[in-house]
């Protein structure tokens, strides 16, 4: 009886995580593909300045010059089909629209009394993580790891951006880094952790010392 129950969990375990894979799992996309998952593909295209007309579901010119010129620049096979190794490409140096908005988030939650470039900065960080080998694979967990952001621990994350912190967050992904390619960042005057002293500054920015 209980090597039956043991293997109906196994079962259910094995059945679960298979059908996660495969939700988590992005379709291959290709000149003349229709649906939801071409928004996609054209918003993190767009956030990072390869696509440029209105959002919509068809896989047409634009969206495949765009798909092969990010190719084109990023090592990969110009052949315009959005396949696993575009995909990951792709969901390294760009977001879509929910990713946006928790970046935006964490922005305004850690940094609206700072400048806009602090701001910017602090987006940044967030980027530089999501492509670091050190960090997790998405935004959402880049953010959400245990201890990352301060303003998450204490729920200020949960304050609604503003118009300033989505600017800093499409200039952040777009690629501009005030910070010399900082993975951290701190506030000198008021943190207490000895261990931020270890680390390598890259940069001061308004109330902010970025660090590798």
């Amino acid at each position: 009886m209980y090597r039956f129950l043991a293997l109906f969990a196994l079962l259910i375990l094995v059945t679960a995580t298979a059908a996660n894979h495969k939700a988590d799992a992005s379709p291959i996309l290709k000149f003349g593909s229709e649906g939801q998952d071409i928004p996609d593909l054209q918003f993190r295209l767009q956030t990072i300045g390869y696509y440029h007309l209105p959002i919509d579901k068809n896989f047409g010119k634009a969206t495949l010059s765009a798909v092969q010129r990010f190719q084109k620049n990023n090592g990969l096979q110009s052949d315009g089909v959005v396949g696993p190794k575009t995909w990951a490409k792709l969901k390294k140096l760009s977001v879509n629209k929910k990713e946006l908005s928790m970046l935006a988030r964490v922005i305004y939650a850690e940094a609206r009394g700072e400048d806009y470039k602090g701001q910017v900065a602090v987006g940044a960080v967030v980027m530089n993580r999501l492509q670091s080998s050190k960090f997790p694979n998405t935004v959402k967990e880049v953010i959400m790891e245990p201890n990352a952001f301060s303003a998450v621990k204490d729920g200020q994350y949960w304050l609604i951006p503003n118009q300033t912190a989505f600017k800093a967050a499409k200039a952040a992904v777009k690629g501009t880094d005030p910070t010399g390619n900082a993975l951290f960042y701190f506030n000198p005057v008021i943190s207490k952790s000895a261990w931020f002293k270890t680390r390598t500054a890259t940069e001061k920015i308004g109330n902010h010392l970025f660090t590798l």
